[in-house]
């Protein structure tokens, strides 16, 4: 076990200290106050962590603090780890981006769109082109969620028990097999649908690496880079510094809600929110980003491979609201595009929060996040554990860490 630990005060590192302060003391205030029941934050510039606070608990009631060892559940700061993954394959030659996923997972060699109609009624056409590997890396495959109630295939994922992503009883190659029995909702690389993709990919590293994408991870990724926290569940020794999850009330407080099943291994691998880890291992990674996919003399990214991941994909330069499906078409998406599984920053003057350009970075669903910014070699970590209703964090971070930057 390793932890997370600061290696400069916030003036050597070139960052105002004061302002770091104003941000330890909003988010304090949403802790005292009971929004959250508590938080790390982890600055780092240049790779030396300039600013760490932990704060508050991570299991109310039995009134535990968070501690800078502490374990949380990442979700969607998954989908980065995955796309790792698969650019490692591409790599080597085991795959292309450009290959048509029914090549390796033969149930998706001939997905058919959504037409009209719904429930019973839906009408289907053969898609346009193949799902290519890119596709679902950028999101833009056509795939989607069912809890998103936005488009009548959203519904025919419901009808199938996949509300949240995994039906019951359900393991990685039988929960993508369903999703490849269901209409696309648009002919692959035509929008933006933020979607089940990464699990797609998950199966896809099974198939292709011929291992379970719990011993690809740890073997190619984790384990090179010295994650030793980081996993899909958490060992007998790991399980009392793993956070509690709780999820945001009506009234704006927060009680204890399921959270994913990382006691003991699960059946269900999730390569697009699986992962629980720790703010040093998370540091390491970021570390990975930032180095240009190398660490203390372990490259995992030719410099080739980490630009594509860390440049905008989308076509004509377009961003996430303007190539969006409906559901993504509001303001907060204004101003960023995609690489592969993380969101970079293409227009900062039409984004909702300060930031910069080329910066890039994803969010969990606990409300943790992460970002990357080159121009400024600067990496911020968030570590919480509550899914919101309300609760708006991510533009209030960004906000309070822009503020420390040099002009």
């Amino acid at each position: 076990m390793a932890q997370l630990r600061q290696d400069v005060e916030a003036a050597e590192a070139g960052l105002d200290a004061e302002a770091l302060h104003r941000l330890d003391r909003h988010f304090a205030r949403h802790v005292d106050e009971g929004r959250l029941p508590g938080y790390l934050v982890a600055v780092a510039r240049g790779g030396r962590v300039a600013h760490l606070t932990a704060y508050g608990l991570r299991d109310v009631a039995a009134g535990l603090p968070v501690e800078p060892d502490t374990l949380w559940r990442i979700y969607s700061m998954t989908k980065p780890v995955t796309a790792v993954a698969v650019l490692l394959l591409a790599q080597e030659g085991r795959l292309s981006l450009d290959d048509p996923v029914g090549r390796h997972l033969p149930a998706f060699a001939h997905p058919r769109v959504y037409e009209g109609g719904s429930g019973t009624g839906v009408r289907t056409r053969p898609a346009a082109g193949p799902v290519l590997v890119r596709h679902l890396l950028t999101h833009t495959a056509g795939l989607t969620f069912g809890f998103y109630h936005r488009h009548p295939v959203d519904a025919l994922y419901r009808e199938a028990g996949l509300e949240y992503s995994v039906p019951p009883g359900k393991d990685l190659a039988e929960t993508v097999d369903l999703y490849a029995r269901l209409p696309l909702q648009f002919d692959p690389g035509t929008r933006w649908n933020y979607s089940v993709a990464s699990n797609v990919l998950g199966r896809l590293i099974e198939v292709v690496s011929g291992q379970p994408l719990d011993v690809f991870f740890a073997e190619r990724i984790l384990g090179p880079l010295g994650m030793t926290d980081t996993g899909f569940h958490v060992t007998a020794g790991q399980e009392d510094r793993l956070a509690e999850l709780y999820g945001e009330t009506d009234e704006g407080g927060i009680e204890p809600v399921p959270g994913l099943p990382v006691r003991g291994r699960p059946r269900f691998l999730s390569g697009s929110g699986g992962l629980v880890s720790s703010a040093h291992d998370f540091h390491r990674f970021m570390e990975l980003l930032r180095r240009g996919g190398e660490l203390d003399g372990v490259r995992l990214l030719t410099p080739r491979a980490h630009a594509a991941m860390t440049r905008n994909q989308l076509p004509g330069g377009a961003t996430l609201r303007s190539f969006g499906a409906p559901v993504h078409q509001e303001p907060a998406m204004d101003g960023l595009g995609f690489g592969f599984n993380v969101s970079v920053v293409t227009d900062p003057a039409r984004t909702l929060a300060p930031s910069h350009t080329g910066t890039y970075g994803w969010t969990g669903v606990a409300t943790t996040a992460f970002w990357v910014d080159p121009g400024h070699d600067l990496t911020v970590q968030f570590m919480t554990q509550v899914r919101p209703k309300r609760l708006k964090v991510f533009p209030e971070l960004r906000r309070l860490v822009h503020a420390a930057l040099p002009d």
